[in-house]
């Protein structure tokens, strides 16, 4: 196998609203991520829970966190994101009016943020029902999940334990107590090299990753909560150049993939061909999808603790390892492609609880080295972060380094 060893620096430049420095100029305020709250723990003890007693007997809306979330650092801020799933018990409807979550490590416990009107309802993801609001209550029997994204800022500490209380009516629901550093957050290197890269369709309520949910092996997972397709741009924010129907008008198409850790091989498939890519004439994949192909080519890595590192829609080809092998943080994968799933070439990236793309849990990471452009032009040098929001990021070899 030929191996290339790298080690990397990351200059991530800021496109999504929101993402700001603390290095900018003194009256430019930081914002977090869009749809991400800011989360202040220590905001008035008065809330919800104080004026309102639970009923009895006690409201019969079910609330539950599936997977509890592992705080990580991107800009200026820490984050936590994760779902809460809403079931109602009972034959008649129930109207969610407000969602309050609580730091319960304080005594005594503080809100630390709340959600009301648009600002919940528009983080509702409703099941079996076209929406959730303050006309349309969620109906018996049915269920809803609110995908959360809390930001802390960089100076405040951070609740080691959350609670949960959703106003209903005039009664009060009690959500579950959750920690805050659940799993492992590993530092990773990065998986593509080079320019012109942005990282797409992480957490926010307009991706399809972070919306989706999908059932497999009989239960409901998240998978892709903090996937990244890596896909190159150019100035005009345009991906390709000449022929849209060529795969290899793409600048990100037959881009090299590195292995983001020292780790052992679990899978690597090959031999998928391409997809001709979506245009306005419509798209087809090259082969009928399933749970077996929709990945298209691509690798998986055991990176330790229970977790792996997903590499998925590779070039037909290109897969430089075996199931079984073990690979050096920098190793050659392969090249990306637009195989699988997938209406443009780029390269699917996850890190999750098991190897299977679509049966497993999303877990964050960070990126090991970087430096940011802040919406002023101010290079900044950072470590460890995960980045977040659609932002444009450049890869750069260490000149130290050279390639083997």
């Amino acid at each position: 196998m030929l191996i290339v060893r790298i080690k990397s620096l990351v200059i991530l430049a800021s496109l999504a609203v929101g993402c700001t420095s603390s290095f900018a100029a003194s009256s430019f305020r930081p914002t977090p991520a869009k749809d991400c709250i800011l989360a202040s723990p220590i905001q008035s003890s008065a809330s919800i829970g104080a004026s309102v007693k639970p009923p009895f007997p006690p409201v019969q809306l079910d609330i539950s966190v599936p997977i509890e979330p592992t705080l990580f650092p991107s800009g200026d801020f820490n984050y936590l994101v994760y779902e809460l799933h809403f079931q109602n018990y009972t034959d008649e409807s129930l109207k969610l009016q407000e969602l309050e979550i609580v730091d319960v490590s304080r005594t005594p416990s503080r809100a630390v943020v709340a959600f009301t009107g648009s600002q919940l309802y528009e983080r509702l993801l409703p099941i079996g029902a076209d929406k959730i609001d303050d006309e349309h209550p969620i109906d018996g029997g049915k269920r809803a999940v609110a995908l959360i994204c809390l930001a802390f800022d960089n100076a405040v500490t951070i609740p080691d334990k959350l609670g949960h209380r959703m106003l209903v009516g005039d009664s009060v629901a009690e959500g579950p107590i959750i920690g805050t550093r659940h799993t492992k957050l590993n530092t990773l290197a990065p998986p593509v090299m080079g320019k012109d890269w942005v990282a797409a369709n992480g957490p926010s309520l307009h991706s399809h990753h972070r919306t989706g949910l999908f059932v497999a092996g009989g239960v409901a997972h998240l998978s892709r909560r903090f996937a990244i397709d890596w896909k190159q741009k150019d100035e005009q924010g345009e991906m390709y150049y000449g022929d849209a129907r060529d795969v290899r008008s793409y600048y990100s198409y037959d881009e090299k993939v590195f292995a983001v850790a020292d780790a052992t091989v679990v899978s690597a498939q090959d031999g998928l061909p391409d997809n001709i890519p979506r245009t306005a004439a419509g798209f087809n994949t090259a082969v009928s999808l399933t749970m077996e192909n929709v990945a298209g080519n691509a690798v998986v890595l055991d990176i330790g603790d229970g977790q792996y590192a997903y590499y998925a829609h590779m070039k037909p080809g290109s897969i430089r390892v075996k199931a079984g092998e073990h690979v050096k943080r920098g190793d050659w994968l392969g090249q990306i492609g637009n195989s699988g799933d997938s209406r443009w070439p780029h390269l699917h990236f996850q890190v999750t609880t098991s190897p299977d793309i679509l049966a497993s849990e999303g877990l964050p990471f960070v990126i090991d080295h970087y430096r940011t452009r802040d919406d002023n032009g101010v290079w900044q040098s950072r470590t460890s972060e995960y980045p977040i929001g659609d932002i444009a990021v450049e890869f750069v070899l260490d000149s130290v380094t050279p390639l083997k």
